[in-house]
């Protein structure tokens, strides 16, 4: 119950609309001729929400932590048992409406998982992620992934399709139910870098012992820690995502679904 909730959270605090709707109700006061000091007040805390998180690096400080936390994948040789990519960059309606696979701006993990296939020939490959919609029964990201298999480059004989899970905490406790994980295995677990905590929690709790492979960055690193946004739109996209993610990842923390606000490539010991 509390990861809908957590969805329901972030609607409504969604950062640009919060900026957004907080201009349109300065501007109300201030033109309706109510309460006009209010109301330029608050069309100002609008705008300067609007370009603090739009065009200065907020967004980049906010989204290097998580970004950071997990380092990427380093090939030492070791045999890889499987990979794990996680739903939630394919466009289900979109892919079924036109009749051709769409993926969103977290489409590297797609990419990833082709090429991890490929690099891996005796790796059995999971693909987990249900349809994602509360309440009905739509099509399965695993579904698309099974039917694009070929668009992907993925072999069919080796494809586990996991498709119920809806949020990270299903993804991993279905994925362990599925695979029944063996001790001394190494399966890579693909997801976003900025979704990797969370993932990488959900999977420990799951008693799934992962290896992090962060793909779909949103920043270059540190570097981009003091530079402007060129497009007010880019560093509100990003801040939108990484705050969804901060939200649920103290949902998760509080639901027992980690062991850790922020986990870490050391699991808590706490």
């Amino acid at each position: 119950m509390f990861f809908p909730l957590s969805k329901l959270i972030y609607f409504v605090i969604t950062p640009s609309n919060f900026f957004i709707l907080i201009g349109l109700v300065g501007c109300v006061l201030m033109f309706g001729g109510w309460t006009p000091r209010l109301g330029r007040g608050l069309a100002l805390l609008g705008f300067a929400g609007l370009f603090l998180g739009g065009l200065l690096p907020l967004s980049t400080w906010i989204a290097l932590p998580l970004e950071n936390r997990f380092p990427r994948f380093a090939d030492d040789g070791a045999p890889v048992t499987g990979i794990i990519v996680l739903g939630g960059a394919v466009e289900t309606q979109t892919t079924l409406a036109r009749g051709q696979l769409s993926v969103n701006d977290a489409g590297e993990r797609q990419i990833a998982f082709a090429d991890l296939a490929r690099r891996y020939p005796q790796a059995r490959l999971l693909f987990s992620g249900g349809s994602g919609l509360l309440g009905t029964d739509g099509t399965s990201e695993a579904e698309i992934v099974s039917r694009f298999a070929d668009t992907l480059g993925l072999p069919r004989t080796r494809l586990i399709l996991e498709d119920r899970s809806r949020n990270t905490h299903e993804n991993a406790r279905f994925s362990a139910d599925l695979i029944k994980p063996v001790a001394g295995e190494r399966w890579l677990l693909v997801t976003s870098a900025w979704h990797m905590p969370r993932a990488m929690g959900c999977f420990r709790q799951a008693g799934f012992d992962v290896t992090a492979y962060p793909v779909d960055y949103r920043t270059m690193g540190w570097s981009d820690a003091w530079k402007l946004k060129s497009f007010a739109s880019d560093g509100l996209l990003v801040l939108d995502l990484v705050v969804k993610e901060w939200i649920g990842l103290i949902v998760y923390r509080l639901t027992g679904y980690t062991d850790a606000v922020l986990p870490a490539s050391a699991p808590s010991t706490d």
